[in-house]
C-alpha cells in the first residue's frame, strides 16, 4: 500500500486526540477568562474599564534602571485595548490619573511585592489608579499590574500573566490579548456583570482560533456556560464554592465569599431577566432577585421594585 493510504490512515486515528486537545485548550481558556472576572476575596466582579486616556507619571527609586521595562508593559496593554497612554512623568505642571512607583525593596510585603489599586466612584469606569511595585520586583511585576490597570481583576490559573503561578512574566501571552481586545471592544460595556461579560469574552476568544476548530470551540463554550450556571446557582444558594483557583490564592475572606454569594445572586437575576449566558427566565430572575434582596442587596431590591436601577 501507498505512504499516502498510511498517512491518512495516521490521520484518521489521530483527529479525535486533536479534537479532544483542541476542546481542552478551549475549555481551559474559557475557565481562565471566567476567573479573570473574580476577585482575590472571593468575591465576583464587574466590568471596570477605562473610558478615557492614561496619563501616567512615574516615581520612586531607581527609575532609570526600570522606566523603559514598566513603560513597555504599560504601552503593551493600552495598545491592545485601544487607550491612549501619555507619559507625563517629565512634565511637572501635568496632572496624572495613574502614578506608578517603584518602591525599595523593604516596602510592601513578601506575598504580595506589587498592587494595583483602581479608583472608581461607581463599578463602571476607572477614574484614577495607582501601581507600586519594589524595585527588585519590577520584572516580573510590570505586566501582571499593567492587566489590572486595565480593570481585570482577577488571578486566573490559565496561560495568563495575571496568574499567580506564571508560565511567562515578560509579555503578554495569547490569552491576555484576547482578554484585553474583548474587555475593550464596543460590545463590552462598564458595569456589565460577569454573565454579561463571558459570552463577549468567549466570543473573542473563538474568534482567535483557527476556523476549522471553530464549531468545536462553540461546543465547548455552550457546555461551558451550561456548567458554570449550574455551578454558581449551587455557590449562591450557599452550597457551592469559589472557583479553585481564587481559593489556592489563599487571599479569599469569608466576608469576600458572603458577599460574593449575595452578588452572584443578583448577578444570576440579572442573567435570567436579560437572557445573558442563559435563556431569558422571568421566574428565575424574580427568584434570584428575591434571594440577594433578602441578603441586603440593594441592586436586587431596586430590582423587585422596579426595573432599571442597576
Amino acid at each position: 500500500m501507498s505512504r499516502r493510504f498510511w498517512s491518512l490512515c495516521l490521520a484518521a486515528m489521530l483527529a479525535p486526540c486533536a479534537a479532544a486537545a483542541a476542546g481542552d485548550a478551549t475549555e481551559e481558556g474559557l475557565a481562565t477568562l471566567w476567573e479573570g472576572l473574580w476577585h482575590q476575596s472571593g468575591t465576583p466582579t464587574r466590568v471596570v474599564r477605562w473610558e478615557n486616556e492614561i496619563r501616567f507619571r512615574m516615581t520612586g527609586i531607581d527609575l532609570a534602571q526600570h522606566r523603559d521595562y514598566v513603560t513597555q508593559a504599560l504601552r503593551t496593554v493600552t495598545q491592545e485595548a485601544g487607550v491612549q497612554l501619555v507619559d507625563v512623568t517629565d512634565q511637572p505642571g501635568e496632572t496624572p490619573n495613574l502614578t506608578v512607583e517603584i518602591v525599595p525593596d523593604t516596602a510592601l510585603q513578601d506575598n504580595q511585592p506589587c498592587v494595583t489599586f483602581l479608583d472608581f466612584r461607581t463599578e463602571t469606569r476607572v477614574d484614577r489608579a495607582s501601581i507600586q511595585m519594589r524595585s527588585r520586583d519590577t520584572y516580573r511585576c510590570a505586566y501582571h499590574e499593567a492587566m489590572h490597570l486595565m480593570g481585570v481583576r482577577g488571578h486566573p490559573g490559565g496561560h495568563t500573566v495575571l496568574s499567580y503561578f506564571p508560565q511567562k512574566v515578560d509579555g503578554l501571552t495569547s490569552l491576555d490579548r484576547v482578554m484585553l481586545r474583548a474587555w475593550y471592544s464596543p460590545r463590552m460595556k462598564g458595569g456589565m456583570t460577569p454573565f454579561e461579560a463571558l459570552p463577549v469574552l468567549s466570543d473573542e476568544l473563538i474568534a482567535s482560533l483557527p476556523e476549522a476548530e471553530r464549531p468545536a470551540a462553540q461546543q465547548t463554550r455552550d457546555r461551558f456556560f451550561a456548567a458554570t450556571v449550574e455551578q454558581m446557582q449551587a455557590y449562591a444558594a450557599g452550597r457551592g464554592d469559589i472557583p479553585a483557583i481564587v481559593k489556592r490564592s489563599g487571599k479569599s475572606t469569608e466576608d469576600g465569599i458572603r458577599h460574593g454569594r449575595s452578588e452572584m445572586s443578583y448577578f444570576l437575576g440579572v442573567a435570567y431577566f436579560e437572557g445573558a449566558t442563559v435563556g431569558a427566565d422571568q421566574k428565575q430572575a424574580l427568584g434570584w432577585f428575591e434571594r440577594a434582596a433578602s441578603a441586603g442587596n440593594r441592586r436586587a431590591q431596586s430590582y423587585l421594585a422596579g426595573p432599571g436601577t442597576r
